[in-house]
C-alpha cells in the first residue's frame, strides 16, 4: 500500500483504436492493448457478489513491525531518514545491521496457512489478497526473478503464497495476490528511474515477468496491483499484460483486476477502482469500486508498538462496511500478521466479530445492489441495499423508544416488514404519510456487539 498521491495517467493517442476485435456469433472477444478496449470488459460478477474481503501485509517488514506504515520501513529509514526509524535502530540494532538482515528473522514458524483460512471464512469474507511482494521486493513465492530476496530462499523457506492460496481455496474462498510494481532499492528500477524512464530494463526483467510468473503458478482470481505511481502505464508495459490477462492467460474468464497500472490510471482505467487508499466516496460512485481500510488505523502492516485505541473497534468496522456496500463498493478489510505467523487476537477478534454480524445479516450484504435511496438520517442512521425486489434497512444504533421511522420506503399492500434478527416476526407498522414513509414498533432489542441491526423491508418500492 502507498499513501503517496498520483496523478495523470498516460494513454498514447496511436492505442486508441476500436476496442473490441470484430468475432463472429459464439466466439470469445478479444480484448486490445489499450484503455478503450481493456476498459470495456465486464467485471466478473463474483467480485460483485462477494463484497467483503480480508487483506493480509505480511513481509520482511513485519520484522522490525514499528511505526506509521510499518511497511514503508526501509524507506522511511533508508530514503527519508525518519527520526523515528533511526533512533531506532541505532537503539536495538549493532552498526553496519542492514534492512536485508531482517529477512533472516523472518521465520513464520508459527504459519498455519489453514488456521488463518480458518480465520477469513470466520469473518464473512468471500475473498482473500495477499500479499506476494510489497514495495521491498522480497517475495512471498520463489520467485525465479527474485535471487535469494524470496521467502524460499531467505527467511521462512517455504512458499508463503502458495500454501496459503492451497488454504483458502479449501474453504471455498475466492484467492487475490497483492503485487506491487515498483521496488524502491533494485539497481534496475533505480537506473530506469534516472533515465527518465525511456529505458525498461527493470520491467523486462523483473516487474513481468514476475506477473506472469505468479498468474500461471497461481492462477489468482483478482490482482491487486499497486506501486505504479512514479512512471507511466507505457513505462510498465500495462495494457500489453492485460490483454493478455484478459485473453489468452489460465484465468481470463474469472480474474479481477484494480486500477494502480501507471502514474494517474487510478479511478480511471483498470477493472474496478480503489482510487486512493481508505477510498471513501460522497456520492454514489458510477463504476465499481473497492474501500480497503485497516484494522490498525496507522498501518497496514503489523505493528508491535499498537496500541489498543488505534485499533478499530467491531462498531467502527460494520459502520463503514456497510456505508461502503449501500454505496455500491466492495470492502477489503487489511490486518498485519506478525512475523513469527500469528495473527494478534484483536484482529481474530474483530474478524470473527464481523462474521458473526454477517451470519445474520449477510442477505443485505451479499450479492446486494444500490437502492434508489443509499441512506437517510431520521430517527437513527440508515442505510439501504437491495436485492431481488426485497429492500434492506440497516440501522446503526438501536431507536431510543421502540419505533423507527423510515420517511424514504413506499408502502404496497404486500408490505411487511421484519427485523433478521427475529425473521419469523411480522413487526408491526403504521404509514407515515399517504405517499411514503412508514414508523415501525421495534422489537425488545436483540444483542449486537456490532450496535448494528437490519430490517427486511417486502412489498416495498
Amino acid at each position: 500500500m502507498s499513501p503517496a498521491e498520483r496523478t495523470g495517467c498516460v494513454v498514447p493517442a496511436l492505442l486508441l483504436v476500436p476496442f473490441l476485435l470484430a468475432c463472429a456469433p459464439g466466439c470469445t472477444a478479444r480484448y486490445t492493448a489499450n484503455w478503450t478496449s481493456l476498459d470495456a470488459r465486464p467485471l466478473p460478477q463474483w467480485y460483485d457478489d462477494a463484497k467483503i474481503g480480508i487483506f493480509v501485509h505480511w513481509g520482511v517488514f513485519s520484522v522490525p513491525g514499528i511505526g506509521q506504515f510499518s511497511e514503508w520501513f526501509w524507506c522511511w529509514w533508508k530514503i527519508h531518514h525518519r527520526a523515528d526509524q533511526v533512533r531506532f535502530m541505532r537503539e536495538n540494532y549493532p552498526p553496519g545491521f542492514e534492512y536485508a538482515d531482517f529477512a533472516t528473522q523472518f521465520h513464520a514458524e508459527f504459519f498455519n496457512p489453514d488456521d488463518w483460512a480458518d480465520i477469513f471464512k470466520a469473518s464473512g469474507a468471500k475473498y482473500v489478497v495477499f500479499t506476494s511482494k510489497h514495495h521491498e521486493g522480497f517475495t512471498n513465492w520463489p520467485s525465479p526473478d527474485s535471487w535469494n530476496w524470496n521467502s524460499m530462499a531467505v527467511g521462512p523457506h517455504r512458499d508463503l503464497v502458495g500454501e496459503l492460496v492451497k488454504a483458502v481455496r479449501k474453504k471455498s474462498m475466492y484467492m487475490g495476490l497483492y503485487h506491487s510494481l515498483y521496488e524502491w532499492f533494485h539497481p534496475l528500477y533505480v537506473a530506469d528511474k534516472a533515465s527518465g524512464y525511456k529505458t525498461q530494463d527493470f520491467v523486462a526483467r523483473k516487474a513481468l515477468p514476475e506477473l506472469y510468473n505468479l498468474v500461471n503458478s497461481y492462477k489468482p482470481d483478482l490482482i491487486w496491483s499497486d506501486g505504479d505511481w512514479e512512471a507511466p502505464d507505457t513505462y510498465w508495459n500495462s495494457t500489453e499484460f492485460l490483454a493478455w490477462l484478459y485473453n489468452d492467460s489460465p484465468v481470463k474468464d474469472v480474474v479481477v483486476t484494480n486500477d494502480r497500472w501507471g502514474k494517474g490510471c487510478y479511478c480511471k482505467h483498470g477493472g474496478y477502482y480503489n482510487c486512493a487508499d481508505r477510498y471513501t466516496p460522497g456520492k454514489l460512485p458510477d463504476h465499481k469500486w473497492e474501500k480497503c481500510q485497516s484494522i490498525d488505523k496507522r498501518s497496514w502492516g503489523y505493528r508491535r508498538n499498537m496500541k489498543l485505541s488505534e485499533i478499530m473497534d467491531l462498531p467502527s468496522i460494520i459502520k463503514d462496511m456497510v456505508y461502503v456496500v449501500a454505496m455500491g463498493g466492495n470492502y477489503l478489510l487489511n490486518i498485519g500478521p506478525m512475523s513469527d505467523g500469528m495473527i494478534a487476537p484483536v484482529f481474530e477478534e474483530r474478524l470473527r466479530g464481523m462474521g458473526a454480524w454477517l451470519g445474520i445479516n449477510g442477505e443485505a450484504i451479499y450479492a446486494s445492489k444500490t437502492w434508489r435511496v443509499q441512506t437517510e438520517n431520521s430517527t437513527v442512521n440508515v442505510w439501504y441495499t437491495t436485492k431481488n425486489n426485497t429492500v434492506y434497512a440497516i440501522i446503526l444504533g438501536w431507536p431510543p423508544k421502540q419505533y423507527l421511522q423510515l420517511t424514504v420506503p413506499k408502502m404496497t399492500g404486500a408490505t411487511q416488514v421484519t427485523l433478521l434478527d427475529y425473521p419469523d416476526m411480522p413487526l408491526k407498522w403504521a404509514s407515515l404519510t399517504p405517499s411514503a414513509g412508514l414508523v415501525i414498533t421495534m422489537p425488545y432489542m436483540p444483542v449486537s456487539p456490532a450496535d448494528a441491526w437490519c430490517l427486511k423491508l417486502e412489498g416495498v418500492v
